[in-house]
């Protein structure tokens, strides 16, 4: 747990620190039949139908840049290993002439074959992951990011085609980012103290 917060403890941050995860599985659900909104009288609040039209799923790929608050996501319709490497890409492109940490869970497309070689190609010291222990997932701030994007958002939305689906999902990240929040993590460690970016460990 401990190495998960060493990179953090910089007075001067001379590193772009990433938190990464991804969701598989997003589906794209359309109602069968019209939501009943609120009637005086009888119904008090929205009732939905239970039945509804599948359109298939997405995966969303996720990384919070933990200094600036910034998301940087891709949706794809599968979630292998060189859909992740998408994402790395963009964020290498961004930072040309700095390194990266990230911190990331141990799923294979983070450790596999091709996600190794492409790193490979970016010169030794551009880009390192720091994986969290295994059952210790919660340690990577991303997941409280995706757990509540779950909850509200992604719960109740409904769409006519995955690709409104994955519009959508676009134009919540874009707006977030917008006016950034850094995520603070509220877990304390005695000893500890608040590190950059406001999080609080």
């Amino acid at each position: 747990m401990r190495n998960q917060r060493d990179f953090h403890t910089k007075k001067k941050v001379d590193r772009v620190i990433l938190s990464c995860d991804e969701k598989t599985g997003i589906q794209a659900i359309e109602n069968k039949y019209p939501d009943m909104m609120p009637t005086e009288g009888k119904y008090p609040m929205m009732a939905r139908d239970y039945e509804y039209i599948r359109h298939g799923t997405l995966s969303l790929f996720a990384c919070i840049d933990l200094i600036t608050g910034k998301v940087y996501h891709k949706v794809f319709e599968k979630g292998r290993s060189r859909e992740f490497i998408e994402i790395i890409k963009e964020i290498v492109s961004d930072y040309q002439d700095t390194k990266i940490v990230a911190t990331l869970d141990n799923h294979k497309i983070h450790t596999s074959e091709e996600t190794n070689k492409y790193i490979s190609t970016l010169g030794k010291g551009k880009l390192k992951f720091v994986f969290t222990p295994k059952h210790a997932s919660w340690l990577n701030i991303i997941e409280s990011f995706i757990s509540k994007m779950s909850r509200g958002f992604l719960k109740a939305i409904r769409v006519k085609s995955i690709m409104e689906l994955k519009n959508r999902i676009d134009q919540y990240i874009n707006l977030l980012n917008e006016e950034p929040v850094v995520f603070v993590w509220k877990y304390k460690v005695e000893g500890e103290d608040r590190i950059p970016g406001g999080i609080a460990i």
